[in-house]
């Protein structure tokens, strides 16, 4: 099974992160956790990126926050598949890091998440894998599932509260 490479601007977007962290260890999705910056290692990030697929890896995220240039520096050294993850900031609680992200030229995609929603990244790239992988594509499923059951029981429990 190819890796997920999740790579952060910063050391303070650790937080952010542990949700993807969570949903890779529950899909038993290896994965692996640098910090390199699109604006302090900007060589280093680059050649992450350029080697990311011959070490194994099957997508990246990228993790980064105000000016979030990351995700777009990433991509532009690789043909793996990369999602951004914006993190909120004190500057404009993460619209800056989306707007940083989302005006991506053409040729150079990066998928975007949510502001935080670092879970929401993971099972995006656990989507990905799972199209070759057809044990990650069932427990994927039985995800969903699990989903399904857990909501139609709510309904029912919040039913039973209101029609007394």
């Amino acid at each position: 099974m190819r890796k997920i490479a999740i790579v952060m601007g910063s050391k303070s977007d650790f937080d952010k992160v542990k949700p993807a962290i969570e949903i890779l260890d529950k899909f038993a999705v290896p994965y692996t956790v640098r910090v390199l910056s699109a604006h302090r290692t900007p060589d280093e990030a680059a050649d992450f990126a350029r080697n990311a697929k011959a070490n194994g890896y099957g997508a990246i995220i990228a993790v980064a926050g105000k000016a979030a240039h990351l995700g777009g520096v990433l991509a532009a050294a690789t043909t793996l598949p990369v999602v951004a993850l914006p993190v909120s900031t004190s500057f404009l609680d993460g619209l800056d890091s989306v707007l940083s992200i989302l005006p991506m030229p053409s040729g150079v995609p990066v998928a975007v998440m949510g502001v935080n929603a670092g879970a929401n990244a993971a099972l995006f790239c656990v989507r990905m894998l799972a199209v070759d992988d057809t044990a990650l594509d069932k427990k994927y499923a039985d995800y969903v599932e699990s989903m399904r059951e857990k909501t139609l029981a709510d309904d029912e429990e919040l039913q039973k509260l209101i029609n007394k």
